[in-house]
């Protein structure tokens, strides 16, 4: 039987772009919000070793007991953002004047639940929201929510070390089911945890857990991401109960594994590396803790509670589709500290067939393709790119006018790469840039690393008019949502 073979991309393909409440909202301190854990992610300065630190997010209990004392000596952008919480209804407009068919944005939990441990929402936490997405509808944008985008009542950080606890379980249910019912008639995308396997690189950022306040950062990452693999599925439970035609997915930070030479020793360190990343959709799209991680948390001593109910729950409920970030490709090879790199989002190792971003990521488009073929071949379930974009300095010109030509260039050759993925016979669901409006950037808190096609203005500091400013890549990127992909 022949089957027919798609060139570029399907009818109806979700093209758009991708934000979290804590990197653009601000208004940290209205309508009865809480604070959470990324409202005390300082400001650090990422260039103070001479090389770029890209993740200076780590809080321990002892730094946030510090900031609390004395606020006034410490900065944190992650409060005030980019105003968009009063400024959506312009930023969505430019947004639809692009074209989006979709934009991702994430649902502060302490807009919704101030300390977590409420049992009645607030109401006016979902005012807001209500607003965003009746904003969204008005132009035809699909709205994909993100529950859990590396914020959490911080509350819930101090009472229980945050993911380290059981109890989290039923807030995060609790949470998930209160905003379900509240949209189950205009969200039709969710996606549970953003990159769960950030506990990996930042226990603090990912699970809400104070590094300082664990004995085993490894089982401590691992026993986080258990109580997260329950708490998701027990949310897909009753997402399908509340919106039986909602599509619910898991996300991670994907990044694609190279063997730095053709020496066995290399490409099993490569296939381990690996293995780690995608532990992560192993479990919530397949629905079971993968046959390779009983050796490894053998070998490394770690040993994680669980309940025997626990596993008949990620078995029950797995996810509709696999959604993930793409920025990158890694070389492994074997060496002293390979089993400690495996999973981490940084690597010393560097391709030399890549060029690097000035923050030190390696450019690698032909690896979208080839991961987005070996996720789909592993899970054969829908596959969702929902960040993908350059971090750059972007400058104003003297008339206004902001040339990213940089830019344009990395978003075509991943998206060509995506349409030889989808030729190939990938089911993508969508595309959102990670960034599509600048915005704070997550691991340093900086403004200058900037993603957007819309220019922000405002600096490290907080300083500026915050005036919206479209850049060459509005223009650009805006052909191609027109064309469906075919203009480039």
């Amino acid at each position: 039987m022949k089957q027919k073979v798609n060139y570029g991309f399907p009818e109806g393909f979700l093209w758009g772009g991708a934000t979290a409440a804590n990197q653009i909202e601000g208004a940290y301190k209205e309508d009865g919000k809480g604070m959470s854990t990324s409202d005390y992610a300082a400001y650090k300065d990422p260039y103070a070793t001479g090389e770029v630190n890209n993740f200076t997010f780590n809080v321990t209990s002892k730094e946030l007991e510090e900031y609390r004392g004395h606020e006034h000596k410490y900065k944190f952008p992650k409060r005030w953002g980019i105003d968009f919480y009063h400024r959506y209804a312009e930023d969505i407009a430019l947004f639809a004047e692009m074209g989006f068919k979709v934009f991702r944005f994430s649902i502060s939990w302490v807009r919704i639940f101030p300390t977590g441990l409420e049992t009645e929402p607030n109401e006016a936490g979902f005012a807001f929201y209500d607003k965003v997405i009746a904003e969204l509808k008005k132009y035809h944008i699909e709205p994909l929510i993100t529950l859990s985008h590396y914020e959490m009542p911080i509350t819930l950080s101090e009472k229980y070390n945050g993911w380290q606890s059981r109890e989290l379980i039923d807030c995060f249910v609790r949470f998930a089911a209160a905003c379900f019912k509240r949209y189950k008639n205009d969200v039709k995308y969710w996606i549970t945890f953003n990159e769960m396997n950030m506990n990996l690189n930042s226990l603090y950022t990912g699970a809400g857990s104070f590094p300082d306040r664990v004995d085993h950062l490894e089982e401590a990452a691992y026993q986080a991401s258990h109580y997260q693999f329950v708490a998701s599925s027990l949310a897909v439970k009753v997402g399908r109960e509340i919106m039986p035609d909602a599509k619910i997915g898991c996300m991670i930070n994907r990044i694609e594994s190279y063997a730095k030479t053709c020496k066995p020793e290399d490409q099993l360190q490569s296939l381990k590396a690996d293995q780690i990343n995608l532990f992560y959709p192993e479990v919530q799209a397949r629905g079971e803790y993968p046959s390779y991680m009983s050796r490894y948390f053998k070998e490394k001593n770690i040993k994680l509670e669980t309940e025997p109910e626990d596993f008949q729950i990620i078995r029950d409920y797995t996810v509709d589709f696999i959604a993930f970030s793409y920025y990158m490709t890694h070389v492994t090879e074997d060496r002293p500290d390979a089993n400690e790199l495996a999973g981490k989002l940084d690597s010393p190792i560097k391709n030399p067939y890549l060029k690097l971003t000035e923050w030190g990521w390696p450019i690698d488009p032909i690896g979208l393709r080839i991961t987005l073929n070996k996720m789909y071949d592993r899970y054969k379930k829908p596959l969702f790119l929902v960040e993908n974009g350059l971090g750059a300095r972007d400058k104003m010109e003297a008339d206004g006018s902001i040339h990213d030509d940089y830019r344009i260039d990395y978003i075509r050759e991943h998206v060509k790469q995506m349409k030889e993925a989808v030729t190939d016979g990938v089911d993508l669901m969508g595309y959102t840039t990670w960034g599509c409006i600048d915005l704070i950037s997550c691991g340093t808190s900086e403004m200058t690393k900037r993603y957007g096609f819309i220019y922000v203005d405002q600096d490290d500091e907080g300083n500026g008019t915050l005036n919206r400013s479209r850049k060459d890549s509005f223009h650009w990127y805006k052909k191609v949502i027109e064309t469906n992909g075919e203009e480039l």
